[in-house]
């Protein structure tokens, strides 16, 4: 069988035996482009009702809504309501969480024509400020929830978002809108530390305790609120709109989030090769996207093969040394059990990886380099996975995930 695979724009051909396919995972795109048309439909469908029920509640309101670092589609939904919030006066929010403040062309991509009306109440959110911050009480994990008092003093709060897989939240959306979000620094950080924990990781809800501890940070908020949580296709236009309470809206999302990007499996695999796709090939630190989906396809012990132009090398100076200055993955997770700071999740999840696989990368990086952070280089990706399958036997098997950075498998027996 032939196997065609992107790498830096281009396509590359491999062979595996029939008796060896396990399976290419792709996204389901059955329904890709289908909603551009009708988006404003498809949001006041969702929203028929309980929106215009929830306006009606006495006092101001404020709508929290993402920075431009992330794809939901809030200029859109704006169209379905924007004119319910000029009349309410409402104000804005944008939830930056740990991040900068929104560019010019940022501002256009998150309110589009709607800028112009409301940008004299838009506010941008700053983790750092804690004299901007009100302080909502403590989770049983010990996560002291600062929020942005404009969530205080509003009487109702709005918060429009997107749901997709997390890689160890389980899923964006939902309560992340208020943390990460709208909250102190500390507060992110001390949440994003349970990210180390393996059952952190993508599709997982029950006993995640990053989700558990948002989960409970959001019962800390006594205030009314209301959610429009959309789902996009992989050309992230909007397939699906839930709103109304925030955790069955979230819920809702989650089914619609798994239909699209989740890609059903019926075993784990020996060996799994999987593609960062252009633009996500950039840089291994953005790659690793990829390998952190490819694990929930890989038998313990197994052999993943990243196949990543990084164009710009490994990206995240930070994240190369606090990979290398340790000399087995446990260190490495040690290390930042001891002092952890945020942003280093990413590395802990890579290390997480590499304590129970064996994990290969045909790019453009050094293989020193490579080989300082616990990956084995590879130059030929065919000779790469007829090792592999030499390695693990006749009985083996190889997926493939041309699309490893936005596909996450699914462990499905039953599925054909």
């Amino acid at each position: 069988m032939k196997i065609e695979l992107g790498y830096n724009q281009k396509k590359i051909s491999v062979e595996v035996a029939p008796e060896h396919f396990g399976a290419i995972l792709k996204l389901n795109d059955d329904n890709a482009g289908k909603c551009k048309k009708n988006a404003v439909e498809i949001t006041k469908e969702a929203i028929k009702g309980s929106f215009r029920k929830f306006m009606a509640l006495p006092g101001d309101v404020l709508v929290i809504v993402n920075d431009g670092t992330r794809p939901t589609p809030t200029r859109f939904v704006l169209d379905a309501i924007g004119e319910d919030l000029a009349k309410a006066e409402a104000s804005f929010l944008i939830a930056t969480g740990s991040h900068r403040a929104p560019t010019d062309k940022e501002y256009e991509f998150i309110f589009g024509s709607w800028y112009g009306r409301f940008k004299d109440r838009v506010f941008v959110h700053d983790c750092h400020a804690m004299e901007d911050m009100d302080y909502y009480g403590k989770t049983s994990r010990g996560t002291e929830l600062y929020l942005n008092k404009l969530v205080g003093k509003a009487s109702k709060v709005i918060v429009i978002g997107s749901v997709e897989p997390h890689y160890f939240a389980g899923y964006t959306g939902g309560r992340k809108g208020f943390l990460p979000g709208v909250a102190a620094y500390s507060s992110i950080e001390h949440n994003h530390k349970m990210a180390l924990s393996p059952d952190a990781k993508a599709l997982a809800l029950e006993g995640n305790p990053v989700h558990d501890d948002l989960m409970e940070a959001m019962d800390l908020v006594k205030c009314p609120v209301y959610s429009i949580m959309t789902v996009l296709d992989k050309d992230h236009a909007i397939d699906t709109v839930t709103a109304g309470d925030i955790t069955v809206s979230f819920n809702d999302a989650v089914k619609a989030a798994n239909r699209i990007f989740t890609a059903p499996l019926k075993e784990k695999a020996d060996i799994v090769v999987t593609v960062a796709p252009y633009p996500m090939d950039v840089d291994l630190y953005q790659s690793q996207k990829a390998i952190d989906n490819a694990k929930l396809a890989l038998k313990d012990g197994g052999t993943m093969i990243l196949v990543s132009a990084c164009r710009e090398g490994i990206g995240g100076e930070a994240f190369v040394k606090l990979l290398s200055s340790a000399s087995t993955p446990d260190e490495v997770l040690r290390k930042i059990a001891d002092n952890f700071k945020l942003g280093y999740h990413k590395a802990a999840k890579m290390a997480e990886v590499f304590k129970w696989a064996n994990v290969e990368a045909y790019s453009s990086i050094d293989d020193e380099q490579l080989r300082s952070i616990f990956i084995t280089p590879v130059h030929d990706l065919q000779k790469a996975i007829d090792d592999a399958i030499a390695k693990y036997g006749p009985d083996c098997r190889v997926v493939f995930m041309p699309d490893g950075s936005v596909t996450v498998p699914m462990v499905m027996p039953e599925s054909t």
